[in-house]
């Protein structure tokens, strides 16, 4: 089976990809070809013996075909040995590092998505930070690979990133590496709706997501009225797990589709009969560091009508990455397809548009002055339902509190309670089952 998924992590895999047999690749002969080959080995030989310091065949070579590949797009490079197996190990789901989904853009690495509960979270980096040095390096002229090796470091150890956020001023944030373990599928209940967050699409996903919403369904029962799925900062992952996500929630049709250069290499994924949710409603929230994975299943909920998306426009890859190992070395990971969605729609650099937009805000409760109502009006009429004056109150009810105003420090984490887009979400989940019932009625 293929598989397809993620942008760079820091010890990282891409975005969508497949693992191609060695030897899969074509060549094309002709004597132009010859003749550019015959420049490569001249050039090649002349830096081997004259360059001011010794290099290694090895570096070189390396050195050549990642360039060649990085000059395609973002997402095309070579890896060797040693980073071919540090992305093989994330897609299990552990590995070492900072905890940050990056790719590059414009000669500096671009955060796509900070991982949850990873040092790079907890220090507050954003979805299009830009990271411009490292310990005081620049980043410029680095390759990805080169980059992303230079964040890799022993456990415990601490990085000093130069970041760019916006049009503000360059701050330096200080990081400690740690083994990531990567729980790719948290859950809750919200009073009477699941809610599902999805981090990223490892091989436990589709595991996971069922997992959580059988547990859920039991903590609920008749009182569940449906589910909040949120996809925001998930950079991506595995195609299948993808797959698998929204074949959950759908019961037949397209979930999506990839097409190559050449016409017959392309591939169509369709669901098959079954809904986990048993058809409650769904909301799927997603911002702009939900990409590639997270965007196919936002993409097939959308164009099914199965799901209302909810927040802001998504990162916008839409391109399929494969990984070709090379026998005795490492692998070259090559962007050969573009995604579709089911209606047809390419996202690439347009994203995901969300049914609702939503910003991301906080939450805050706003002090009000004391207003006069009806029952403060000498003479007003009694409400017949209510006690008279004097009367004992109701055995158990609670007199009213004030609650303070939370932090509204924009650097601070915000509770479920704070998350404005979440409650949106809650809500209309709730409007949805309101009227379903009605009709029903």
């Amino acid at each position: 089976m293929m598989r397809k998924g993620l942008p760079w992590a820091i010890a990282a895999t891409a975005l969508v990809w497949a693992i191609l047999p060695a030897g899969s690749q074509q060549t094309t002969g002709g004597n132009d070809t010859y003749r550019q080959l015959n420049l490569f080995g001249e050039v090649f030989e002349r830096v081997r013996a004259d360059y001011v310091e010794k290099v290694t065949d090895e570096q070189l070579v390396e050195a050549a075909i990642n360039g060649m590949l990085s000059s395609l797009d973002p997402h095309s490079s070579y890896l060797n040995a040693k980073n071919y197996r540090d992305m093989q190990v994330q897609t299990r789901g552990e590995f070492g590092g900072l905890g940050i989904e990056v790719t590059m853009e414009n000669g500096v690495i671009k955060v796509v998505s900070p991982i949850d509960e990873t040092p790079a979270a907890r220090a507050g980096l954003r979805p299009n930070d830009l990271v411009t040095h490292l310990d005081g390096e620049a980043v410029l002229g680095l390759t990805l690979p080169e980059a992303v090796e230079k964040m890799r470091g022993p456990v415990n150890s601490d990085i000093k990133l130069t970041v760019r956020r916006g049009t503000g001023e360059p701050f330096e944030v200080t990081l400690t590496r740690a083994v990531i373990k990567i729980q790719s599928v948290r859950s809750r209940v919200e009073g009477d709706i699941g809610y599902v967050r999805v981090t990223s699409f490892t091989e436990q996903t589709d595991t996971g997501l069922k997992s959580a919403i059988q547990r859920i369904k039991e903590q609920t029962g008749d009182k569940l009225k449906g589910f909040v799925i949120d996809l925001r900062n998930n950079p991506g992952g595995l195609l299948d797990q993808a797959v698998a996500v929204s074949d959950a929630f759908l019961d037949k049709g397209e979930i999506v589709s990839t097409r190559a250069r050449k016409a017959d290499e392309g591939q169509r994924y369709n669901a098959r009969p079954g809904d986990v949710t048993d058809g409650k409603p769904l909301v799927v929230l997603i911002n702009g560091g939900s990409a590639s994975a997270s965007e196919i299943v936002a993409g097939a909920l959308q164009d099914h009508r199965r799901a209302v998306i909810l927040g802001t426009r998504s990162f916008g890859k839409g391109s399929v990455q494969s990984i070709i190992p090379l026998a005795g070395h490492g692998a070259m990971r090559l962007t050969t397809a573009r995604y579709y969605t089911p209606s047809g729609r390419s996202i690439q650099q347009k994203g995901i548009d969300p049914d609702i937009v939503v910003e991301a805000a906080r939450i805050e409760k706003v002090s009000e002055r004391p207003q006069r109502r009806e029952a403060d009006l000498r003479g007003s009429l009694r409400n017949p339902d209510q006690p008279p004056p004097g009367a004992q109150p109701v055995p158990g009810a609670q007199p009213p509190t004030t609650t303070p105003t939370p932090d509204a420090s924009p650097q601070g984490p915000v509770t479920p309670e704070e998350d404005y887009q979440l409650q949106r979400a809650l809500d209309m989940i709730r409007g949805i089952a309101l009227f379903q019932s009605r009709a029903a009625n």
